[in-house]
């Protein structure tokens, strides 16, 4: 790697020795604040696929979301990339071998949205049960049919848990909370957990 394609990496520079971090997709406005502690940091949420191709080279680190496809074509331009940080559950969208293959780092933070992701679930469960979206839609439209939307009580139903990780025993733990009973599937779980829910 030369100093011409690099120059953030020249020696002896104080002001250009830091790491580079591009930060892709929005994140809280707090992890950027702790990162431009101690890397150089770029927050372009708004770069094509075609621009982050471009200037991939000139970055040591990259954060993502869901939305940026991370593959083998873009980690080819990746010349300087250590790591790659995934802010969120899962890390479908980068190519981890290809990765790997390249000494990349490909980490995620999967405790970071699960209490959002269950309120979500939560949230579209109450929707569903009491006909929020349709309700609005009438009421919107200037009729008022409160008869027709009644919906259904939650307390006292079964809900079908499917997957038991972290977002499912959330998920089931609000559900107990609304008085409803829960059963779950998941064989990559051991039966005690499913017992401390």
């Amino acid at each position: 790697m030369s100093e011409t394609t690099h120059p953030a990496r020249q020696a002896g520079d104080p002001a250009t020795s830091r790491a580079r971090v591009l930060i892709k997709e929005r994140i809280a406005q707090a992890g950027i604040d702790l990162l431009s502690e101690r890397f150089d940091v770029d927050v372009e949420v708004e770069m094509d696929a075609a621009e982050l191709g471009r200037r991939i080279a000139d970055y040591d680190a990259l954060i993502v979301r869901s939305a940026t496809a991370v593959d083998a074509e873009l980690l080819s331009r990746a010349e300087r990339l250590t790591v790659i940080g995934r802010a969120g559950t899962g890390v479908d969208n980068v190519d981890v071998a290809e990765a790997t293959r390249r000494g990349i780092i490909v980490a995620n933070a999967p405790g970071s949205n699960m209490v959002s992701a269950c309120e979500h679930a939560i949230g579209l469960l109450l929707a569903v049960a009491r006909n929020i979206p349709q309700a609005h839609s009438a009421l919107t439209a200037g009729r008022w049919e409160r008869s027709q939307f009644g919906g259904v009580e939650l307390c006292g139903k079964t809900l079908g848990v499917l997957g038991f990780g972290r977002i499912g025993q959330l998920v089931a733990s609000r559900a107990r909370g609304l008085g409803m009973q829960v059963v779950a599937h998941d064989p990559f779980v051991t039966p005690e957990r499913f017992s401390e829910v």
